[in-house]
């Protein structure tokens, strides 16, 4: 992996979360000093406490908080200031919803469809915004955004037929406008030699109904598996090192070639 992650400053959102904990140990793998922000407590703590002990460091550490809410964000990033003396990245891969998330199609109410995209989309804009004001008064800076192939590539709602699994009309909406965010912050920041790119993964085995993984793999190109977390990490890392230093506004497709 990218050793060249030496002292770079990293904020990861959502760092508890699957995908989240493996970037988060990624990082501090590769040599990076990093902040989680996350909303739960409970499991962050002590993840970001056995990660230091594993690898000797001060790093990650843990500061609670919620990309909806912009004081919350503006203390996550007094912290990281004080802490880190910058941020150089962040990492959006927060996955906000609220009870509802999930329904069918028909069921989905347009409460519930505004508040989700404005959770997670709305959140992804909220920190993006307090973080790159730090990054644009240093005119250095880097945001990496989680996606999905579902803001890129329409569901087959025949592999989750009879699993008891949903595919989200509110996630495709939000995956998509987050590629569509990319783009355009890729465009505004790039004057402050801000880099944004975003991340889009395929389905990431996480004990799923059977069938459905069996059918989801049988469309996959490499390996007729689902994505595993560290097939995802690796696009992390150079994302952050400056072997992509002349990367930016793009979106890299980690599937497996399921959506060819």
């Amino acid at each position: 992996m990218y050793r060249d992650l030496e002292g770079i400053r990293v904020v990861i959102s959502g760092g508890a979360g699957l995908i989240g904990r493996a970037f988060t140990t990624a990082c501090a793998d590769a040599g990076a000093c990093v902040v989680v922000a996350d909303t739960d407590s409970t499991s962050g703590g002590p993840f970001t406490e056995e990660l230091r002990r594993k690898t000797g460091s001060r790093y990650p550490v843990f500061h609670p908080c919620d990309i909806t809410d912009t004081q919350s964000v503006r203390e996550m990033i007094g912290f990281s200031m004080e802490k880190m003396g910058g941020i150089d990245a962040l990492v959006n891969s927060a996955y906000p919803r609220n009870a509802n998330f999930g329904k069918a199609f028909e069921e989905v109410t347009y409460a519930d469809f505004c508040e989700n995209i404005s959770l997670h989309l709305g959140g992804y804009f909220n920190i993006t915004r307090e973080v790159a004001k730090t990054m644009m008064e240093r005119k250095s800076g880097n945001i990496i955004n989680m996606a999905s192939i579902y803001g890129i590539a329409a569901p087959r709602f025949e592999i989750y037929e009879d699993t008891g699994m949903k595919n989200a009309v509110e996630y495709a909406a939000t995956k998509g406008g987050i590629l569509a965010m990319t783009r355009y912050l890729a465009s505004y920041l790039g004057r402050y030699q801000i880099r944004v790119n975003a991340i889009s993964p395929g389905g990431v085995e996480n004990l799923q109904n059977p069938a459905f993984i069996k059918r989801y793999t049988e469309r996959v190109v490499l390996g007729k598996r689902m994505a595993s977390t560290e097939d995802i990490t690796g696009v992390l890392l150079f994302l952050l090192s400056d072997a992509s230093r002349y990367i930016t506004g793009q979106n890299l497709v980690v599937d497996g070639g399921w959506t060819l």
